[in-house]
């Protein structure tokens, strides 16, 4: 990451980090201050824990400069798995979620696969690939609520220390982890290599193909551990799991730095920006706001981030081509 890049990372994770504080702080206020009770920041900090890590699932692919529409579909059919596994087939908590995690790196696998195969954009895979899981959700769950598995997979999800809830501590841990990979090892590095300039990391021996499968794999395996958080902080499963999850998982990185053409990646401004996500749906319950608005709101956000980061890639490239013509 070159100085400019990085500065703009620390900008962007900047003001973001004062936009949660002050947003909070508003609505802490406009609440007469029960959103500092524990319950209350218990309850804003549970539901934290999943838009991080979708939106981690999909970061590690528009780091590729690829997308993953499938990311709720994939983590619904996971989730409908580990419940049906643990409720109709009695299987014991530890392996209806290994099975349900495992299917969900499975279909991550299978995207990167079919996306190196057919040499396909992954928006055109996982649009595919979507349709397909959607419909074997529906297969495991139709209608119904499945939510006789254990109670003591939900008890685990209802723990905390103090107002911080374990699923929390749980996706800030993993977003860790993935930090360290692309900053630490040789394999996250050339992923990044891959979407920052593709024909230089060919020419410099890196396999495109395999970091595409990577990236790929690496977003199912972040699907599963949000499809093991969504099953124990909710107390049923249905055909509804994952639906809303595309926008999050799209906003959350974009307005936390991450860029659309591919190279980055943006762990702490991805959390961040999940926490102001939260804030805004905070809001909307609090001051009873049309819930289309707020999509509205949450969709220019993200189509001006968009924008404004193309707008700098192609300024960057036009000082670039100056710089070589007049040398």
């Amino acid at each position: 990451m070159n100085l400019k890049s990085f500065l703009r990372h620390r900008m962007t994770e900047a003001s973001l980090t004062l936009i949660f504080i002050l947003g909070f702080l508003a609505l802490v206020a406009t609440s007469q201050g029960v959103l500092l009770s524990e319950e209350s920041l218990q309850s804003f900090f549970t539901y934290l824990a999943i838009p991080i890590l979708i939106g981690m699932a999909q970061m590690v692919v528009l780091a590729v400069g690829q997308m993953n529409l499938a990311v709720g579909a994939m983590g619904g059919v996971s989730s409908a798995v580990m419940a049906v596994l643990m409720a109709d087939h009695k299987f014991p908590i530890w392996a209806g979620l290994l099975v349900g995690f495992l299917s969900a790196l499975a279909m991550g696998a299978i995207n990167g696969a079919l996306v190196v195969v057919t040499q396909l954009n992954g928006f055109i895979i996982t649009l595919g690939t979507m349709t397909i899981l959607l419909g074997f959700q529906y297969r495991l769950v139709r209608t119904f609520t499945i939510d006789q598995y254990p109670t003591s997979l939900s008890d685990f999800g209802t723990k905390s220390i103090g107002p911080v809830p374990y699923i929390l501590l749980i996706s800030l841990a993993v977003s860790v982890l993935l930090s360290l990979y692309f900053t630490r090892t040789g394999s996250g590095r050339r992923v990044l290599a891959t979407g920052g300039n593709p024909l230089a990391a060919r020419l410099s021996g890196i396999s495109n193909a395999r970091s595409v499968f990577i990236a790929h794999t690496l977003s199912g395996a972040l699907v599963g551990a949000a499809s093991i958080i969504t099953i124990a902080s909710l107390s049923g499963i249905n055909r509804s799991i994952g639906g809303d999850w595309m926008l999050s998982s799209f906003a959350a990185p974009i307005i936390g730095g991450v860029l659309m053409a591919g190279g980055t990646i943006a762990v702490y401004g991805t959390v961040i920006a999940a926490g102001v996500i939260r804030l805004v749906d905070i809001a909307r319950a609090q001051y009873s706001l049309d819930p289309s608005i707020v999509s509205f709101t949450v969709g220019v956000v993200v189509l001006s981030t968009v924008a404004l980061s193309e707008w700098r890639r192609r300024g960057s490239e036009r000082q670039h081509v100056g710089r070589k013509v007049s040398a």
